[in-house]
């Protein structure tokens, strides 16, 4: 049950490497407001024990919470460690549990009203990554909810989009997927043994935007990179995105989950120092953090270019992030490629390139391939074959979505392929 008083404190709670329930690592205390945390004894005794029967302890994350005791430091310019942030809702996730708790209305409705403990402690837990936070150090009650069918969930969206208090019968299925992030409305579903995050359109859309990232992520996989698997559904006659999750796998007792590491956390950054993430630190990071780095910088340039040809200019760092193992980081599979609404021709990305160049450009990838180890050659070749792939795949790809001719129209030419894309490219080929 949802209480109205503050929280000061938090257990947090985490699945080791294939295992299919969690055991406590720690605690999140309120200090002037920052978060802090310090690992629990019984936690720091597993990195030491590999006996039989012991899972060994791994840190959530080295560069911010090493596997140390005592209260660990905060990287300077945040007040909570990022991969603890990583675990919480964004805006829409915020809203919902906003018109939970106190029943406020509307998209204006201030997110600071609540603390940050408390977003963490009342969304969902089946949250991306790794984590749940708990009031207790010792029992581990998961908040969680059985499946409702997707007409049901889009009417719960619709509710909390007008600013409407949700039903006792609706709420607990939305509020289940609170902690999964981004603005727009979301919910999370199980069938055949996999879990999706089911996206929904919005009132106010004036495209089908659903349809948009559908297409984006098929074309996506038809180019070549390795993205979440999506579907496309119907519920009360509209539109809804099935993207499924690659951070949980179903075993014979259960499931496992992956923790992950948002870019924003791995650029030791949060929400207000975003705009100082760019493509070139990332491949500084991948190159001394991650496995297979060489393999990884040509996927990340190839989802770069791909970004830029398709529209999708809302590529922050909080759609960037990578698996955590204990030691090494690995690229997830891409997701969140939704192809932005834009006026005119111009446009950036929302990670720098390089430098101090956001511009969404062909030529601006073509000028940092080799931060990713790529000669200007194998640059172009990538581009030419993306581009030849999207051309080919389009309408076979919008039959696919059932896109309409107006919205076809739309999106050809202004977000796929716009001309802004290729201006300055023949000086480099």
């Amino acid at each position: 049950m949802i209480s109205n008083a503050a929280h000061n404190e938090a257990f947090v709670w985490i699945w080791l490497p294939q295992d299919t329930a969690p055991v406590i690592a720690g605690k999140l205390e309120a200090d002037n407001g920052s978060l802090m945390f310090n690992y629990g004894k019984s936690y720091l005794e597993r990195a030491n024990n590999s006996g039989p029967g012991t899972k060994q302890a791994i840190s959530i994350y080295e560069k911010e919470l090493p596997l140390r005791a005592g209260v660990l430091p905060l990287l300077d310019g945040l007040n909570m460690p990022g991969c603890i942030r990583d675990g919480a809702p964004d805006a829409w996730g915020r809203r919902v549990i906003i018109n939970k708790k106190l029943g406020l209305k509307g998209a204006d409705t201030d997110t600071t009203r609540l603390d940050e403990l408390t977003y963490l402690l009342e969304s969902g837990s089946d949250r991306v990554g790794a984590l749940d936070f708990q009031l207790s150090p010792t029992e581990y009650v998961p908040r969680s909810s059985v499946n409702v069918a997707l007409d049901e969930l889009l009417k719960s969206t619709e509710r909390v989009e007008a600013g409407v208090p949700l039903t006792p019968e609706l709420d607990q299925a939305l509020f289940h997927g609170s902690a999964i992030g981004g603005a727009r409305p979301k919910a999370l579903i199980e069938a055949e043994n996999k879990k999706y995050v089911a996206k929904f359109p919005l009132s106010s859309d004036l495209y089908s935007i659903v349809k948009a990232e559908f297409i984006a992520m098929r074309l996506a996989k038809h180019v070549g990179l390795e993205v979440a698997p999506v579907k496309l559904k119907k519920a009360s006659r509209k539109d809804v995105l099935l993207v499924e999750r690659f951070d949980r796998k179903k075993v014979k007792n259960g499931w496992q989950r992956q923790s992950m590491i948002s870019a924003l956390t791995l650029f030791g950054l949060d929400e207000m120092m975003a705009r100082y993430a760019s493509y070139e630190t990332l491949t500084e990071i991948i190159r001394h953090k991650f496995t297979a780095p060489a393999a990884t910088l040509k996927e990340l340039f190839s989802r770069l270019i791909f970004n830029i040809l398709c529209g999708n200019t809302d590529d922050h760092a909080r759609n960037h992030a990578a698996f955590w193992d204990g030691k090494m980081l690995s690229l997830t599979p891409a997701y969140d490629i939704c192809p932005q609404g834009r006026t005119g021709n111009e446009a950036s990305q929302a990670m720098l390139i390089a430098g101090d160049n956001r511009m969404s450009r062909i030529s601006s990838g073509i000028d940092a391939a080799h931060h990713f180890l790529l000669s200007k050659e194998e640059a172009l070749a990538i581009f030419e074959h993306q581009k030849e792939i999207i051309e080919k795949y389009w309408q076979e790809v919008c039959d696919e979505a059932e896109l309409s001719k107006v919205d076809r129209n739309l999106f050809w030419g202004r977000q796929f392929l716009n001309p802004f894309a290729f201006e300055g490219l023949n000086s480099k080929k």
